[in-house]
């Protein structure tokens, strides 16, 4: 078995722990959780731009205080990490990942999502990434929440028959939404989209952690392979009466039904039965997955085999996500590869198309 030293970018603080909606979730404590607990992972050094945050997580890491900094590039020339967990703001991603893609120690990142600010920046980090045949993968860790897992196995052993359509109600496509489309995208047995169209609705700022989100959209894509999804956020949500909906050719299943106590609810009934089979899956903490996720990450390094939360899968969300905003932009369906560099609600922002009134206090 290889062993691998691990470094980590951006630690965020303690105070982010205790309270995430202040200015950020601090991800990377809940990576260095993951990778401490593989025998074949030292955690060898961490980067914040804040000194005091880095000298805290190296400390509650037993991370040696000589490999504590504050630019990642002298982490990177310093301590030639295998393997570098990123958790910086989405508008740092792609110049990040860039940089530890190029350098010679590095096989293998970890990025929080969102993948990038822009359409552009996530397609470079990706290509980059593979010209320099360095394993890029995205915190989508939602794909190991034991409640999601066995919907996926459920509908993919053919519990409602073939599947036809997914239905998703997250708070907004972004930031939180990344989860809930890059999932659809693995039940959909990682199809493409073919095309998308959708609409959005912007009044009041929504930012998170440097990028706008929309506070309501409303879009539909359709699959390489037959399946449809449809997405509604914010008051919309409400259209969807769960998490996530999967309808197949012999039945409903879905994930948190609105008459379901908790997040962790499964619900199905196949066609002609006159109530549902209800299963409640887990219980801990949300975080609890990015432990399964950061294994993986570990697993397929050390396998070759290819990360289900790797860049190519994660492409396949971020550029619906873009394309919903690129069709707002344009008033009209987007057919697809989308053919865009920028973020297109920045855009509309930025021109004064769009023009949200500042959030309150």
């Amino acid at each position: 078995m290889a062993s691998y030293d691990v470094a980590f970018i951006g630690t965020g603080s303690t105070e982010d722990l205790e309270n995430p909606n202040r200015s950020g979730f601090a991800m990377n404590y809940y990576h260095a959780e993951g990778y401490e607990a593989l025998e074949n992972c030292a955690l060898v050094a961490c980067a914040d731009v804040v000194p005091e945050r880095a000298a805290a997580f190296a400390e509650a890491f037993d991370i040696d205080a000589a490999h504590t900094y504050e630019t990642y590039g002298e982490l990177l020339a310093e301590t030639e990490p295998d393997i570098v967990s990123i958790s910086v703001w989405p508008e740092l991603h792609a110049e990040v990942v860039v940089d530890c893609a190029r350098t010679e120690s590095v096989q293998a990142i970890h990025c929080e999502k969102p993948m990038a600010l822009t359409w552009g920046g996530a397609r470079r980090m990706a290509a980059v990434a593979d010209e320099e045949d360095v394993q890029l993968t995205f915190n989508h860790m939602r794909r190991f929440k034991p409640t999601w897992v066995e919907a996926r196995e459920r509908v993919r052993s053919g519990a409602i028959g073939d599947l036809e359509r997914i239905e998703l109600s997250p708070g907004n496509v972004y930031d939180g939404g990344t989860h809930e489309i890059d999932f659809a995208f693995g039940v959909a047995d990682e199809s493409p989209a073919r095309w998308v169209i959708g609409q959005i609705d912007y009044r009041e700022e929504n930012v998170w952690f440097g990028a706008h989100n929309e506070n309501q959209a409303y879009a539909l894509w359709e699959h390489e392979n037959g399946v449809v999804t449809v997405v509604s956020t914010g008051p919309g949500a409400d259209l969807i009466p769960a998490s996530m909906r999967f309808s197949g050719s012999e039945g409903v299943l879905e994930v948190a039904p609105a008459d379901a106590e908790g997040t962790n609810t499964l619900r199905w009934r196949r066609q002609g039965e006159s109530s549902w089979t209800r299963r409640t899956v887990e219980e801990g903490r949300w975080t609890d997955p990015v432990g399964d996720a950061v294994a993986h990450v570990v697993d397929c390094l050390e396998t070759g085999e290819e990360p289900a939360i790797g860049a190519a899968n994660a492409l396949n969300a971020t550029e619906v996500i873009f394309g919903i905003w690129e069709s707002a932009r344009r008033r009209g369906r987007v057919d697809l590869p989308l053919e865009i560099d920028d973020n297109p609600l920045h855009d509309l922002v930025e021109s004064g198309a769009l023009t949200p009134e500042p959030a309150e206090e």
